[in-house]
């Protein structure tokens, strides 16, 4: 009498990286989930690892910086993400730059770049990512802010060409 394997929730952190110019840093993905899209530096908080510690690492591994945490600015779910339908639970934290050169983990990222407030409403970014934004810069206009639900597939580009 074999016992279903337990899905398991993924956890997530990511930095919401402002400079002194009020600009948010914001990494172009190469790899799923959101392959191609703008998303803030981040991911997945290992077992034993504190949520802080897991937020400094991820800054460190993908863009080079050291950062100050600031302070928690949402929470989201992703639901049914990509052919194994992940679940996913991101922790979003305003973080300061505490160093400015950029190293980019090419093995992730494509680019990394400082966007303004203005040029943000344009960028392709995931619903999460869009939220999240939305949040930190309340007087831009957004284009859809609206939950995936269940059906979260149509947040990563291709995703058929990815199965």
């Amino acid at each position: 009498m074999g016992q279903a394997l337990q899905r398991q929730i993924k956890t997530s952190v990511v930095a919401c990286i402002m400079d002194d110019k009020d600009r948010i840093l914001l990494t172009r993905r190469n790899i799923p989930p959101f392959f191609g899209q703008w998303v803030m530096p981040g991911g997945k908080i290992d077992h034993g690892e504190s949520i802080e510690s897991a937020l400094l690492r991820e800054v460190e591994e993908e863009v080079g910086l050291k950062v100050k945490i600031d302070k928690l600015v949402d929470i989201y779910e992703h639901l049914a993400i990509g052919n194994k339908k992940d679940h996913y639970i991101i922790l979003y934290y305003r973080a300061i730059a505490l160093s400015s050169e950029l190293k980019l983990n090419y093995s992730e990222l494509s680019e990394a770049v400082w966007f303004s407030d203005h040029q943000l409403p344009d960028l392709n970014v995931p619903p999460g990512c869009r939220q999240v934004l939305a949040r930190l810069f309340p007087k831009l206009t957004w284009a859809d802010l609206e939950h995936p639900g269940e059906d979260a597939d149509n947040e990563i580009p291709n995703i058929t060409a990815l199965r």
